[in-house]
């Protein structure tokens, strides 16, 4: 995680959801809920679609995490901008990218677009992070495993395209 080639990704895509108006300033809003947990926000906007990067349309799961004192939805939906925390994103890229781990590509975003880097001073973009434990690991790779059903993605009614659940 955190490579040349990993930073420079996670740049191009931040501008195509910007195109998408999926971030920045022009954003649009999507229905703020409550059902975050550590280390996304305790409020959620989340949106699953396929994007095109390039000669590439993987699928690709936003969150947009809202934290802070007085956080609520009704106050997200009031205020985006006072609460929004991070911008969390797992894109599937190309096959071959990381097919250990069904080609993710993980990226946490501070609102402007800039990448968060973790306890090592890393970028947060690529294969976050890649390990058998949480103290191994503690990145994004390592919790999404245990999403079930084989996908990495934990909520059911989010369904891949392409992909079949593990029973």
């Amino acid at each position: 995680m955190g490579t040349e080639a990993d930073v420079k990704y996670a740049a191009l895509l931040w501008q195509h959801l910007e195109a998408e108006e999926l971030v920045g300033n022009n954003a649009r809003p999507l229905e703020p809920f409550f059902g975050g947990a550590r280390p996304h926000g305790m409020i959620l906007e989340i949106v699953a679609q396929d994007l095109s990067v390039e000669q590439h349309t993987g699928f690709l799961v936003l969150k947009r995490n809202y934290s802070g004192e007085g956080v609520s939805v009704e106050e997200v939906a009031r205020d985006r901008v006072r609460f929004l925390n991070s911008i969390t994103v797992m894109y599937r890229r190309e096959k071959g990218y990381d097919p250990d781990n069904q080609d993710w590509f993980w990226v946490k975003y501070q609102p402007d677009g800039s990448l968060f880097r973790n306890p090592k001073n890393t970028e947060m973009a690529g294969r976050i992070m890649k390990g058998p434990s949480w103290e191994q690991s503690g990145g994004c790779i390592y919790c999404h495993a245990s999403a079930g059903g084989g996908d990495y993605v934990f909520y059911p009614e989010i369904h891949v395209p392409g992909y079949s659940p593990v029973q």
